[in-house]
Parts: structure tokens; sequence; C-alpha cells
């Protein structure tokens, strides 16, 4: 592509990335930074320098990166907006004097994403505050932060990549991941086995698929559409993925939106990039051609 790429770990001390960065003096920085010490929730860090810097780089901005990288703030602001979300409590609800409504919700860190902390019993039945902030105070040790109970969906979950344009984001083939060979007793969810652990059976049973018949038609141009409606809803760039539940009546819940998903050639974005007969390069000169806020000024 005629780029000379020149690898930059990220740290927290800002000083000596300030003075690495002048130094290399790049044309555009790709931001792959997905944690910063550790810790998701300093995920924005990155390009908050790279925006101090005025340098440009690829994907989603700052706030952009914060607004989603914090799930409750995006859940929120995507109910403000008026995308289905599922039902959640945080622990900041603990104190408030709100109805509890009980049913079956998942435990999720707020912070971290990658599946990191979730198993079959992140599921639980929660009956009212009691119950809650027993869990929460569980949770909060096993995830090593702030968590947040959100109501389960039984259903169908899906994935739809974003890809920028030059004129306008495209949606890439949606992807269904199918739960095949699982108990009547196990929660059909991408947790953190069916991820990352290759030997274990949830690994093998969840089964990306872009294969539909013609009765999910509809279903599918309503996911492309809200898909397009969170993109503009947080100001992303570049490349983005929403993640879905749909329940057993056929309706959308937004679970994540993520920006700056993996693009590694393994990865979901990759498999729907060939899909739609995207090449791979041809991709990373689309997310090369449309910088996040490059020219921001000095904070």
């Amino acid at each position: 592509m005629g780029f000379e790429p020149i690898p930059l770990p990220f740290t927290l001390n800002l000083t000596e990335m300030s003075d690495k960065l002048k130094k290399i003096s790049p044309d555009m920085v790709f931001n792959l930074v997905e944690s910063a010490s550790g810790q998701g929730r300093l995920i924005s860090v990155a390009p908050l320098l790279l925006e101090t810097l005025c340098i440009p780089y690829t994907g989603a901005d700052a706030d952009a990166m914060f607004l989603t990288s914090n799930k409750v703030l995006a859940k929120q602001l995507l109910h403000l907006s008026g995308i289905d979300t599922p039902r959640w409590f945080g622990t900041k609800d603990l104190n408030k004097e709100n109805p509890f409504v009980k049913g079956t919700y998942i435990i999720k860190s707020v912070w971290e994403h990658a599946s990191i902390g979730l198993a079959q019993d992140s599921i639980v039945g929660i009956k009212n505050w009691a119950d809650l902030k027993a869990v929460m105070a569980v949770f909060q040790d096993r995830l090593g932060g702030e968590c947040f109970a959100e109501q389960y969906i039984e259903g169908r979950e899906f994935n739809l990549s974003v890809l920028d344009g030059e004129d306008c984001p495209q949606v890439l083939p949606p992807a269904e991941i199918r739960f095949e060979g699982f108990s009547e007793d196990q929660f059909k969810i991408v947790d953190y086995n069916a991820k990352w652990k290759e030997e274990s059976s949830e690994y093998h049973n969840t089964v990306r698929s872009f294969e539909f018949s013609s009765d999910d038609d509809a279903l599918l141009e309503r996911l492309k559409d809200i898909s397009i409606r969170c993109w503009n809803i947080f100001n992303l760039c570049g490349y983005a993925r929403v993640d879905f539940r749909v329940d057993t009546a056929g309706k959308p819940f937004v679970l994540e939106v993520n920006a700056n998903p993996c693009i590694s050639p393994d990865a979901g974005f990759a498999a729907a990039l060939e899909k739609a007969g995207i090449s791979y390069s041809a991709a990373i000169e689309r997310i090369l051609g449309n910088p996040g806020r490059a020219d921001s000024p000095p904070r």
C-alpha cells in the first residue's frame, strides 16, 4: 500500500509517548489500542493523546471510544435514542428507590470487552435489590471492577460489521452465531470459553453463519438499519461492529456497539469482508482513507 509501518506499544507514560510520536512524525497512526495498563476503561486515552498532538489516526475518536467502551453509558445513550437494549441495573442503581424488575440477568463488566469474565454462571436469577447487591459484590471481585446486571434475552445472536465508505458507511453481510450441541441446561451465550478456549466444546459449538432463509429478510434489513443508526448516534468512523440478541418474538436488542473491533484475519470482521467480496487490503485502505478526528486543535 506504500506505507512503512512502525509498531509502537502504547503506555500511560504520556510524556514519553508524545516524545516518541513527535520523533517518528507519522503521516497517520493505525490505532489498535484495546487497553492501557491492562484496563479497558483507559482505551480512549490513546486517541485523546493523538488528538492533542493533531496526529491523524484510524477508527473512532476519543469521545466515541469512551462512550462505547463504557457499556452502561452506551446503553443509556441507546435508550435515550430510542434503540432497544436489554434492561439493566448497575452498582449506582443500588441506592435508588426505583422498583427492581425480577428476572434472569447476565452479569457483565462495565469496561472489559472480548467476553472477559463471562461464563455460564454469569447468568443468575435475581428477585430483588438485596439479591442484586449480593450478586454484584461477588462479581465485582471476580471481574476486577465495575459490573452491571443485564436482562438475559433468550433467542438468537447476530453480529453486524460496518465499514466506512467514501459517501456513507457500508453494513457488511450479517452474521449469526449459531449455538450447536448446547444442552438444555446451558445458556446460549458467547462466553470466554466460546471466544478464546479452542479446546472447549463452547468454542467449537458457537458457529458463525452467513446463510439465511428468505424468512429472515425483514429482520436482517431491520438489523442493518439499526446498525447505521448506532453508527450515527455514536459518531463512529472507520469500522465498527454491532452485537444483537433477537428474542423469540423476533424483537432485536442491541447488546453492544463495538468501535474499532478486532480486525485480525481470523476475526468476524474479516469473515464479513470476505462474504461481501471486499479484500482485506481494500478494507484497510478504506479505513486509512477515513481517519478519526485528525485535525483537532490542541486541548
